[in-house]
């Protein structure tokens, strides 16, 4: 959140100045925003200064998704055309502070409720789940369901595997799949999510299986970029090929999240 913030500012302040650098003279840019009509016939500098304020609008509108645009246009302009502001360059550094703190705090307490929902969903969804027709529970709480079985060799923890995946959320949000991608992925198969580096064990070179897989088989309360913390993940996995980790040395260079 503090780096967003940060951003904002420093976005602001270049914007500022490159707008300044592309005029010496606005005493006739007192009409209102609203008034403006740029198209392409526009002129360079009115789609320079709406460019410019769409950009910022758009890169900074979730970190600051509340502004008054108002009194955000009124300070622009004041500021733009010399006026005096009508708050201290104090008041106004404080002003900021604060509102970052809030935001910091509103992050926090979000993050702590999706948690808290996400494990009582979780929980709720594997209870149903594991009874169903099929679906196997391991000791650890992952749950799997042979969807085609394989006749090939089955890989070990430090061995590398080749797989074609697709992984889901309990909503049915896919949030990574290799299918979309057009491609396998090969990682070791113990640089991965707990319940990958236990489950890919489980299957053979051919097989095809469903896991789904505890947050804490997973990424935990903390999450990771796309899944929220206390996540319940859902994967779709063929196991296409198994090979001995020296036998690809590339392939262990690669990062050992498959979903990254």
């Amino acid at each position: 959140m503090k780096s967003n913030t940060v951003l904002l500012l420093a976005t602001l302040s270049s914007s500022a100045l490159l707008m300044s650098a592309c005029s010496t003279n606005n005493s006739n840019q007192t009409a209102p925003a609203a008034a403006v009509s740029v198209t392409e016939q526009s002129t360079d500098i009115e789609k320079v200064g709406y460019s410019l304020g769409y950009m910022m609008a758009e890169g900074n509108k979730e970190t600051v998704n509340d502004l008054n645009l108002d009194t955000f246009e009124r300070g622009f302009r004041d500021g733009y055309e010399g006026k005096k502001a009508a708050l201290t360059e104090e008041q106004m550094q404080k002003v900021l502070m604060d509102y970052q703190q809030k935001k910091e705090k509103e992050m926090l307490s979000n993050m702590k409720t999706k948690a808290e929902d996400n494990k009582k969903a979780g929980a709720a969804y594997l209870a149903k789940h594991g009874k169903e027709a099929g679906v196997k529970v391991t000791p650890s709480g992952l749950q799997y369901k042979v969807l085609k079985e394989g006749t090939g060799k089955s890989p070990k923890a430090t061995d590398i595997v080749k797989v074609n995946y697709e992984g889901k959320l309990l909503d049915g949000t896919v949030f990574d799949s290799s299918y979309e991608r057009g491609e396998p992925v090969e990682f070791p198969l113990n640089q991965v999510i707990a319940g990958w580096t236990e489950g890919v064990q489980l299957m053979k070179e051919g097989a095809k299986y469903e896991f789904v897989i505890p947050a804490d088989l997973a990424y935990g309360e903390t999450g990771n970029q796309g899944i929220d913390p206390n996540s319940t993940l859902i994967f779709t996995v063929e196991l296409l090929q198994v090979n001995p980790p020296q036998a690809n040395a590339a392939a262990a260079a690669m990062p050992a999240d498959p979903t990254k």
